[in-house]
């Protein structure tokens, strides 16, 4: 929703205050999420101060441990900017530690070292929980966010070495219905009808089946750059909601299934639904490929660019790019939007790619809402501002 691709249904509710630019720092969606990070964070802390527990699996669950702990610090660092730094157990009054914002170079420095011990000691036996293709693939997106484009084009070209076994699902749908397929690299799990294994999120996206009337619907925008290089994509990307025409609602994750698109049913309770969540897929890294090896630049003509580029657009009956003509930034930009809709790359992407100010403002100005340079980042929670006595500072604009 802080990007141009969804909106809410109902515009209400902190979920509005994303759609509008209008974050709060009492949102409690931000705070439910900066908490939930941070969990995740001492958790990790807390596998690798016990590792001695572990016995023979002790390499094994420091390398996922860290991969965990690098994950969550990567998505924090750039939904938040600076950031307190916690790489151990701290004791609860440890105030310091746990309210002192540390620069942002020195979180990347943690995350990076986190993702290289991550792919030396991890295999590609699992795809829902750590791998060493999934450390590869996210240390590679760290590494385009920081301009470090060689080394990211060489952990890219180690996931694409055929040997690895990855590649594209001829059939889009199999993406997200066929799971555990050859294109999910890195995938969170979830089963369906479990109390402590299903997932609510995508209840959601539907209209009135969740606690909300829909959220993340999809924008007029997102829905032109789909009917337009979608290719056949664009069906199993939005539908129009059967019950109020010109609303748009996402299909990746349905759990309640489409007859007319062939997508099964994967629980009888939307609200506790199966569909893993995909955190990287192939068709990411082969456009991450294209991305390294454009380096910065507005273009290239790089045939290897070209090729995993192409890849990606035959697969959705798309025209391909032929040998004298370049693929431009926009070009890459326009490919990422609409094969990863709505799977939580499109903010991200506009900000690594240095176009999110230019982006979200005209976004902004087109449909009257009230994007600003500081949005870019989210607000500190004012809880932990209050509980920090003094010692966390806020994010400008908030």
């Amino acid at each position: 929703m802080r990007s141009d691709n969804t909106r809410t249904k109902s515009q209400e509710g902190d979920a509005a205050q994303f759609e509008f630019y209008t974050i709060e720092s009492t949102n409690g969606i931000v705070a439910d999420y900066y908490r939930s990070y941070y969990n995740v964070i001492y958790r990790a802390n807390l596998v690798l101060e016990n590792l001695e527990a572990a016995g023979a699996s002790s390499a094994q669950f420091e390398a996922e441990a860290k991969f965990v702990r690098g994950y969550a610090y990567f998505n924090l660092v750039r939904l938040f900017g600076d950031i307190p730094l916690i790489d151990k157990v701290i004791a609860p009054l440890d105030l310091e530690t746990s309210f002192t914002r540390v620069a942002q170079s020195n979180i990347y420095d943690l995350i990076v070292s986190d993702l290289e011990s991550a792919v030396a000691n991890l295999d590609d036996t699992f795809k829902d929980r750590a791998s060493k293709a999934g450390a590869e693939g996210l240390l590679a997106k760290v590494y385009l966010t920081l301009g470090r484009y060689g080394e990211a084009q060489s952990l890219l070209e180690s996931i694409m070495n055929p040997s690895r076994g990855f590649g594209l699902e001829s059939d889009f749908k199999d993406v997200f219905y066929n799971e555990g397929n050859k294109e999910t690299i890195f995938s969170i799990g979830f089963l369906p009808g479990s109390n402590d294994d299903s997932q609510n999120f995508s209840a959601e996206w539907l209209n009135a089946v969740g606690r909300t009337s829909g959220v993340n619907y999809v924008t007029l925008d997102a829905k032109a750059a789909l009917d337009a290089l979608g290719g056949d994509r664009t069906a199993l990307s939005y539908r129009e909601d059967s019950g109020q025409a010109g609303q748009y609602q996402v299909v990746k994750y349905l759990p309640n299934g489409d007859d007319s698109l062939g997508i099964p049913v994967t629980s009888e309770d939307p609200t506790s639904a199966g569909n893993d969540w995909i955190v990287l897929r192939y068709a990411d890294v082969l456009l991450m490929h294209v991305e390294a090896i454009m380096a910065g630049s507005s273009e290239t003509s790089s045939q290897e660019a070209k090729d995993s580029f192409n890849a990606v657009r035959a697969r959705a009956n798309m025209p391909t790019i032929d040998a004298s003509t370049p693929i431009t930034k926009q070009d890459l930009l326009d490919e990422r939007r609409v094969e990863l809709a709505f799977e939580n790359h499109r903010f991200f992407d506009l900000v690594r790619m240095g176009e999110a100010q230019n982006v979200l403002s005209s976004f902004s100005n087109a449909y009257g809402l009230g994007f600003t340079g500081t949005d870019l980042l989210l607000p500190i929670p004012q809880v932990e501002i209050g509980l920090s006595n003094g010692l966390l500072s806020q994010n400008p604009g908030y």
